[in-house]
């Protein structure tokens, strides 16, 4: 094990991490069900999914099974002249559970990857109109779309992750984060700050994007479905497109199917991932409606200007089938409202700690915001003497656990956050960036 973390420490990148001064890494020997094992023995239950994706947990034998079937026929093809049968099963699979609408599907490598398909596919949209005057994407502050070029340009441009690429990045267009709580009235400066951005700018929009109900990365935070519908309106009398990135909040999360359910509003384009495949390996896809796709194939260039060489790989499409298809059976909705319920008890005591700004919680995720920045060093290693694994990122410490996850597992989630939430010291350490 000392080798394995001597030549990490020394030659591995980790996500948001100095080469200077790494985070702290844990080897795994295994995972399965809610339970990670690292190389020393301990378990750990999961907290994450691992970064949201793995809703059915580890070493699923369905899953497994899945991919073990695909990979004796054949691991992939380039999708480039050829088509497959787990990509066609798939495709049928995701059209039969999004908005109604939409109707073709392109699939990409990774969210990030995703989102730069949507936000190209409005563009070229616009372009197939005749009106190429229409080029910048309105977006929320707030955000978080992804980590590539144009993705980075739709998130937030002064407290996100990327503000340092500024001078490198498109300008676009942001919107007031929704202040309207999910669980509150729908505020008027909400809406009005909306209306009078489109009465401004429609001449110039091609697309408003953003997270339905959740902004994740940007904070947890849970806003008002009526300000879905009132983007949706405005879309439609402005003629602006209208992208939902669902990478997050897709299969369940936040108590619907997909959240733009929350507000029975579809999406011009739609953006999936993550818990797409189970976790299992990276694979996205976007959506777009009938007059997004003619809008595309009529125009000067009718092709779509993108095609990655892992496109529809048909290992992360099988087993893509196999985990959409256990969503569509529907246990996580039952599985998603006793997760609800006992984040709901379980982080109440929470709310009495002093260094704690805020409970909430929404489907399968509990957050709980502290007042000051966490140090993510500090914290993951208490963590793990707990037995749990838990990444906070900037004041923030959240659980999405895997939807499998049995309430007494959730319970030892749930004490721990309360025991950290309360520690006094947490924040007294040079903080250390996380996400």
């Amino acid at each position: 094990m000392s080798n394995t973390i001597e030549f990490d420490r020394e030659h591995l990148w980790h996500p948001y991490t100095s080469l200077a001064s790494p985070l702290p890494v844990y080897p795994v020997a295994k995972a399965s069900g809610v339970r990670i094992q690292l190389e020393d023995g301990r378990s750990l239950i999961d907290g994450t999914s691992s970064w949201w994706a793995a809703v059915h947990g580890y070493n699923h034998p369905t899953l497994n099974a899945a991919l073990t079937a695909q990979a004796s026929q054949f691991s992939h093809v380039m999708f480039g002249g050829f088509t497959h049968q787990s990509a066609v099963q798939l495709g049928r699979l995701l059209l039969s559970m999004v908005p109604q609408g939409l109707t073709k599907i392109f699939y990409a490598d990774s969210g990030s990857i995703a989102v730069e398909v949507a936000l190209k596919m409005a563009l070229q949209f616009w372009l197939g109109q005749g009106q190429p005057e229409k080029t910048r994407i309105l977006a929320l502050r707030k955000a978080y779309h992804g980590d590539t070029f144009a993705a980075m340009s739709v998130c937030d441009p002064v407290d996100g992750m990327h503000s340092l690429f500024q001078g490198q990045l498109a300008k676009q267009l942001f919107a007031p984060a929704p202040q309207s709580r999910f669980d509150g009235p729908f505020l008027e400066q909400d809406a009005a700050a909306l209306r009078q951005l489109f009465a401004a700018h429609h001449q110039e929009l091609a697309a408003f994007i953003l997270e339905p109900v959740l902004q994740g990365a940007g904070g947890m935070r849970f806003y008002h479905p009526d300000y879905l519908r009132l983007a949706r309106q405005l879309c439609d009398q402005y003629q602006v497109l209208l992208i939902a990135d669902e990478i997050a909040t897709g299969f369940g999360r936040t108590g619907r199917l997909f959240a733009c359910h929350h507000a029975n509003i579809s999406p011009d384009i739609l953006c999936l991932g993550k818990a797409l495949s189970g976790g299992y390996l990276s694979l996205a896809a976007t959506l777009c409606n009938d007059k997004v796709a003619q809008g595309i194939s009529h125009g000067e260039v009718p092709a779509l200007m993108h095609g990655p060489t892992y496109m529809a790989n048909a290992l992360a499409c099988a087993v893509a089938c196999a985990s959409v298809s256990l969503i569509q059976q529907g246990q996580w909705q039952a599985q998603v409202q006793a997760i609800e319920n006992q984040l709901k008890s379980g982080l109440a005591p929470c709310t009495s700690y002093p260094g704690v700004r805020e409970v909430r919680v929404l489907g399968a995720i509990g957050v709980v915001e502290m007042l000051h920045p966490l140090d993510v060093a500090l914290v993951q290693k208490r963590c793990v003497a707990l037995g749990v694994w838990v990444r906070p990122f900037g004041n923030l410490l959240y659980l999405m656990p895997p939807f499998v996850i049995q309430p007494d597992e959730l319970a030892i989630l749930t004490d721990a956050v309360c025991q950290l939430s309360k520690a006094p010291d947490w924040s007294q350490s040079v903080v250390l960036p996380g996400a």
